[in-house]
């Protein structure tokens, strides 16, 4: 266990896990997001993070980790497509990525289908 965890927010149970982005508690199964995180959309720094956690930035390499189809064409993007030099925006419907996929030509994509390479 790591302990530099908080105990739980409710209870005061000491111990408490990560999962993925959040916090949990085993005791009394309440969940919440740490503090760095808030104090990050408190300042108004929105962090984007890939499938995996890590955090990405302007200008990154990222790989498709899962198949997505494109309406219009015939085959959609394959797993495992590099997207190089990506964008970072608020785009719409979740799309924080503006990027050009090779083949498909400018696109946004969802920052929870890549992974940073």
């Amino acid at each position: 266990m790591n302990e530099n965890l908080p105990p739980c927010p409710q209870c005061a149970g000491v111990y408490t896990y990560e999962m993925g982005t959040l916090l949990v508690c085993p005791e009394c199964g309440h969940e919440w997001t740490p503090a760095p995180a808030e104090a990050a959309e408190e300042t108004g720094e929105k962090v984007i993070r890939d499938a995996v956690g890590n955090v990405l930035a302007d200008g990154d390499t990222v790989t498709v980790v899962k198949s997505l189809k494109v309406k219009g064409h015939p085959t959609g993007i394959k797993a495992g497509t590099k997207v190089r030099n990506i964008r970072l925006v608020d785009g719409p419907d979740g799309h924080d990525i503006d990027c050009k996929v090779d083949g498909f030509g400018q696109m946004h994509l969802k920052s929870s289908v890549v992974k940073e390479a």
